[in-house]
């Protein structure tokens, strides 16, 4: 029970700094979140960086569950097109909806890291099936194999600054601008 107790306190947790950012993320507000009685989330997560730590593990955790299933269900691209095609996908999921949500939480987290590094080690970037999608169609294209490894690092974190930028400021990622980069990647 308490493991389920914890998760939803993390979940809850994620929804709060969403909606109210890093000053709003307080264990009053998580419990409220909740509709748990006062001091639950302070009896299962101590301290304001325990919290922060068990919200950016459960943040890590959707978002690894998230690509590893984009991953296996995603056939190798037969075309910079398709690639394109399902990043811009991938793009729209983390600008709409719950994955806005957790988008919003993660780079506030990211900035959060910066003064607390042991977020910063949770946060570093894993390997999982969507990466490994962009990864063999480059090495598909003839892209030497440690060429192709950071060819996809920068590719995705452009993906990632787009992502940024239009959650910031509005609009979407277009198929355009990812085919631009998509490109880049294999030139």
């Amino acid at each position: 029970m308490s493991t389920d107790r914890r998760t939803l306190l993390a979940d809850m947790a994620i929804h709060v700094l969403a909606e109210s950012g890093i000053r709003g993320l307080t264990h009053r507000a998580v419990d409220r979140a909740a509709s748990l009685p006062p001091g639950t989330t302070s009896a299962y997560f101590r301290t304001r960086q325990a919290l922060l730590t068990a919200l950016v593990r459960r943040l890590v955790a959707l978002d690894q569950a998230e690509l590893q299933d984009i991953g296996e269900r995603t056939p190798l691209p037969r075309s910079a097109q398709e690639l394109a095609a399902g990043i811009v996908a991938l793009a729209e999921l983390r600008l709409t909806g719950e994955g806005r949500r957790r988008s919003l939480a993660r780079y506030a987290c990211a900035i959060e890291s910066v003064h607390l590094p042991e977020l910063r080690e949770i946060l570093v970037p894993r390997e999982n099936a969507g990466r490994r999608v962009v990864y063999d169609f480059l090495t598909a294209r003839g892209v030497a194999e440690e060429d192709a490894d950071a060819r996809t690092i920068t590719l995705l974190t452009c993906v990632d600054g787009l992502v940024f930028d239009r959650l910031v400021g509005g609009g979407t990622v277009s198929e355009q601008e990812i085919q631009g980069l998509v490109a880049a990647a294999l030139r």
